[in-house]
């Protein structure tokens, strides 16, 4: 496993590729939309491709004459790679830093996909934010389409933690899952001492 770790993280263009496949394991891509999506040179990509597909953490296929690329889920090491780049990727994107400068938003948490779980929701806002503006930042990446969201008000999501709410509860005490922005965590810990 040592000489797999070595040859995982010794490239940019490999990073690249790893936080493709591991945060979109449904997908699969050709080697030129590969190219364009990260921006790299074409005999980068396809030489990152081959270490990837020789030690086991990529598959291919050929159709309609070319070839596809995906990520293989029975590699050994796929679910903690996936958590690794989750954390490493999920505060540093466009995204998530336009999501945090909505007005009136107090909490964000991600889950889900940007932890790589599978969650009921993959982000939960509290605040005073408007839905029409999240999902206008959501579809600014293709690749967040399908992302589940649940937005509460302040005081409901409160509510909702004095009643130990089992889905409130459950995204906001997870170890695995990242508070990415909180500005109410006085006002969650006295929601907690309430009903501790």
């Amino acid at each position: 496993m040592r000489d797999v770790l070595k040859s995982l993280f010794s490239s940019t263009t490999r990073i690249k590729l790893l936080s493709t496949f591991l945060l979109h394991p449904e997908q699969e891509y050709f080697i030129r939309e590969l190219t364009r999506l990260l921006n790299e040179q074409i005999n980068s990509v396809r030489r990152e491709l081959e270490n990837l597909k020789n030690i086991g953490l990529v598959r291919s296929r050929t159709r309609n004459r070319k070839k596809y690329f995906r990520v293989n889920l029975d590699f050994p090491l796929y679910s903690d790679l996936r958590n690794v780049f989750g954390k490493a990727t999920q505060g540093e994107t466009v995204v998530i830093s336009e999501i945090k400068k909505l007005p009136g938003l107090k909490l964000l948490v991600l889950s889900g996909i940007f932890v790589g779980e599978d969650d009921r929701v993959d982000i939960l806002l509290v605040g005073e934010v408007g839905k029409n503006e999240v999902e206008k930042i959501l579809k600014r990446d293709p690749s967040l389409q399908n992302v589940k969201y649940s937005i509460f008000s302040l005081p409901d999501f409160l509510y909702r933690l004095n009643l130990k709410d089992k889905f409130i509860r459950e995204i906001v005490e997870a170890p695995t899952h990242v508070v990415a922005y909180n500005t109410i965590q006085e006002e969650m810990s006295e929601a907690k001492a309430v009903v501790s």
